[in-house]
């Protein structure tokens, strides 16, 4: 029987749910969710849950926030002048954005407030200070460099290339996405970094 361990290739269907029990994101209905577990393409408490899961097995884990999105920094909230930069677009609240820091990185942002003169970001991921629970599903698990596993090698990898569904997507997540393969996400756990 094989088991998932860390840096086994997996396809994994899963459903997010928040503490209200609101669906938040899900697999279900798609393509299952394919990634190296243990390689950072999702958030730690995703990769965790996965490990020692055998084919068809189902688990419901519960992922604290430091473990998920961490938890919600009012010093990742300021206010900026709609003059010192150039929008081509009208800013308007609850806009989400996908900035870019002079390194590179994607940084999801999300538009709290708007006046005539400021508009105030919030960089705080949305699901920031959220405890997520996932049903998860282990449809496949291949190991690294079994034949056939070299298919999957750059599949997902955690949604956006540096971890987004269920992945490490802080400074990277880009929020709402979509691979042109199908298999798109609102930015989540499944979708998920740090």
């Amino acid at each position: 029987m094989r088991i998932v361990n860390k840096n086994s290739l997996v396809a994994v269907h899963y459903t997010g749910t928040l503490e209200n029990g609101e669906i938040f994101d899900s697999s279900e209905g798609r393509d299952p969710l394919r990634f190296q577990v243990g390689q950072g393409h999702v958030i730690p408490g995703f990769d965790q849950a996965l490990l020692g899961m055998n084919v068809d097995q189902e688990r419901t884990v519960t992922i604290p926030p430091a473990e998920a999105y961490g938890d919600r920094d009012e010093k990742r909230v300021f206010t900026i002048e709609r003059k010192s930069t150039e929008w081509n677009f009208e800013p308007a609240v609850g806009l989400q954005l996908a900035l870019q820091t002079p390194e590179g990185q994607h940084m999801p942002a999300v538009i709290k407030e708007v006046s005539e003169t400021h508009v105030t970001l919030d960089l705080n991921h949305p699901l920031a200070g959220e405890a997520l629970t996932f049903k998860l599903r282990v449809v496949d698990i291949l190991e690294e460099g079994e034949p056939g596993s070299e298919a999957w090698a750059n599949l997902d990898e955690g949604c956006c290339d540096d971890g987004c569904c269920g992945g490490e997507h802080e400074g990277d997540c880009c929020g709402a996405h979509d691979h042109g393969d199908g298999h798109g996400h609102g930015g989540c756990g499944g979708c998920g970094g740090h």
